[in-house]
């Protein structure tokens, strides 16, 4: 009997260890094929977000008074550049929103993204709605994106100057203006009702310069004929859809698509969207130290004794005098007051090695011109100058004098002519019951004088004056771009050229970019490995400065007065410095006042 039931025990255990085997067996394949199934861990993969509006200043801009940055082209070429070169970063976003930049600038922002993409980065652009400048940026990206509601406002190109002799008729106002050089047309708008044939003759070639580059931009990037180009802009509105199918936009969609979309480049990727990427954060948080630091604005570089290259941008209006500010410019500007003994600095410092210069300038003071142009050639030190949108008159006066001029293709330069003279209100004080008594000694004392027109005198000495300071531009132009006299001058009389046209007559050396000036300035003095220091001069102004009023980018009171008036009166606005200019500097080289080409 316990035999019997000793058996049944051994028959039960072997059952058990042989059913148990199997069993484990199938447990193992049911955790395999779940395994199998679940889906692999998603890879983060992030992608820079970067915003692109406003007027990207050329020059650096100090923190404001919250610790706040605004961007500059350099910041923003600073940022699209780490983005290439971030082991982090997959791809880069822009988003193109209210551009208010010039053909350089355009020109640099393009040369950066190009960058980006040979580093083997996408680059997408975004925007809700989009002009001319906008489109051209987004042209150089790999996709372009907008919502259903957006739309494409590819308008073409149109340049418009207004005029006011009419208005100064009515008013009793006469504008008793001289110069030298038939397409000097910067006094028109005070003395004639419409253009004169040379400014409509150099207008319209500027015009078509831009116009061939933008369609030839368009056709190229988009892979589009440059008749069906002409169509769309023909058109001029296109809503989003109308816009993705005739090829000039890649996607419809709204922001929060973004991610699917970038998801579709990289299978189970975990998009991140880092906005705002690399741009400093304000201090939200500050203490006594901290707030006296912001105030203090950044370190000064111009005290390192490394060997170094010097970055000098010069940037609005030019002028002379120790106090370059009033109730229309407010501060900023190229103060030769300011500048040359910037100059001389450089000069005297060994470690000073080349001077590139940035100038984005329409002129202005004669004398000031002459005295930076002065300053540099005395400097000893190799000079290569790059122009911004704008190098013309007293801006091209400044850079004649480098090594190397580097122009972007839609720079506005040349414009090589004189311009003086003034407004006469005495007739307009009459009418409002204000006379005036004059007691003179010189034949010519109401030279000056904003009360009356010239005397025939006084016209004489005033044309003559401006002749020889003509005489002097001009020499001085032949001279530093190694040219005889009579061709410079058949190229100056005051006519502007594009940058690819000023290439082709010779008045400029390259077409470029400021980083391409750089590294010529490296080359000059055998800097190949690029180990040289770059300084950024002038420092940013300081939120404390702005405070105690002295001369930096803080916002001009006439720009914050514009922008509160009706567009149709903005321009009339946009003429007063200039003729407030015109009231302290006896003679100009001035560029056409305010010719905008959008």
């Amino acid at each position: 009997m316990l035999w019997s039931r000793g058996l049944s025990v051994l028959t039960c255990l072997f059952v058990i260890v042989t059913l148990c085997p199997t069993s484990v067996g199938s447990d193992e394949s049911t955790a395999q094929a779940a395994a199998a199934e679940k889906p692999p861990a998603k890879v983060r993969v992030n992608w820079a977000e970067i915003t692109l509006s406003g007027s990207l200043p050329e020059a650096a801009q100090a923190p404001g008074l919250l610790g706040d940055v605004s961007d500059s082209l350099p910041s923003v070429l600073n940022r699209l550049k780490q983005a290439g070169t971030d082991k982090t970063i997959r791809g880069v976003i822009l988003k193109l929103d209210s551009l208010d930049i010039g053909w350089a600038r355009l020109n640099e922002l393009q040369t950066a993204i190009a960058a980006v993409r040979a580093a083997g980065k996408p680059v997408w652009a975004r925007m809700n709605d989009g002009g001319n400048k906008e489109y051209l940026l987004a042209t150089a990206c790999d996709r372009i994106l907008m919502p259903e509601s957006g739309t494409l406002s590819l308008t073409g190109l149109r340049a418009e100057v207004t005029f006011y002799r009419n208005l100064f008729e009515m008013l009793d106002i006469q504008a008793d203006m001289l110069r030298v050089g038939a397409f000097k047309s910067a006094a028109e708008p005070y003395t004639r009702a419409e253009m004169s044939k040379e400014f409509r003759e150099e207008m319209e070639a500027i015009l078509d310069d831009h116009f061939l580059d933008m369609v030839g931009q368009i056709a190229t990037a988009r892979k589009l004929p440059e008749d069906k180009v002409r169509e769309a802009i023909d058109i001029a509105l296109l809503p989003a859809a109308k816009a993705r199918e005739v090829g000039l936009i890649d996607v419809v969609a709204y922001e929060d698509d973004l991610k699917a979309l970038l998801g579709e480049l990289d299978t189970n990727a975990d998009i991140r969207l880092r906005p705002d990427y690399k741009k400093p954060k304000p201090d939200t948080e500050l203490d006594l130290f901290s707030l006296m630091k912001m105030l203090s604005g950044p370190a000064e570089s111009s005290g390192s004794v490394q060997p170094r290259i010097a970055v000098l941008t010069l940037e609005g209006a030019i002028s002379s005098g120790s106090d370059p500010t009033s109730l229309l410019t407010g501060p900023g500007g190229i103060n030769s007051d300011q500048i040359v003994p910037v100059i001389h600095k450089l000069a005297e410092d060994d470690n000073v090695k080349a001077i590139v210069l940035r100038v984005d300038s329409p002129g202005g003071s004669a004398l000031a011109s002459d005295l930076i142009w002065h300053a540099l050639e005395a400097s000893g030190k190799p000079v290569v100058a790059s122009m911004g949108d704008t190098a013309a008159s007293g801006g091209y006066y400044i850079s004649m004098g480098a090594e190397r001029i580097f122009a972007e293709p839609g720079t506005l330069t040349g414009s090589i002519g004189v311009l003086g003279g003034k407004i006469a209100v005495e007739g307009l004080m009459n009418k409002l019951g204000v006379t005036t008594s004059v007691i003179k000694r010189g034949k010519n004392s109401g030279v000056m004088s904003l009360t009356s027109a010239f005397e025939d005198s006084e016209r004489e000495t005033m044309q003559n004056m401006l002749n020889e300071i003509y005489g002097q531009f001009t020499r001085k132009a032949a001279a530093g771009r190694k040219m005889e006299y009579e061709k410079l001058e058949a190229l100056a009389r005051g006519r502007v050229y594009t940058g690819r046209q000023a290439l082709a007559v010779g008045l400029v050396d390259q077409l470029g970019t400021l980083g391409d000036a750089i590294a010529y300035a490296r080359q000059l003095v055998g800097d190949t490995d690029g180990k040289l220091e770059l300084e950024n001069l002038p420092a940013p102004q300081s939120p404390l400065e702005s405070l105690l009023g002295r001369s930096g980018e803080s916002r001009q009171p006439l720009a914050t007065l514009t922008d509160a008036v009706p567009q149709p009166l903005r321009p009339l606005l946009q003429h007063l410095p200039a003729l407030e200019l015109l009231q302290r500097e006896p003679v100009l080289l001035l560029l056409p006042c305010h010719v905008r080409i959008e």
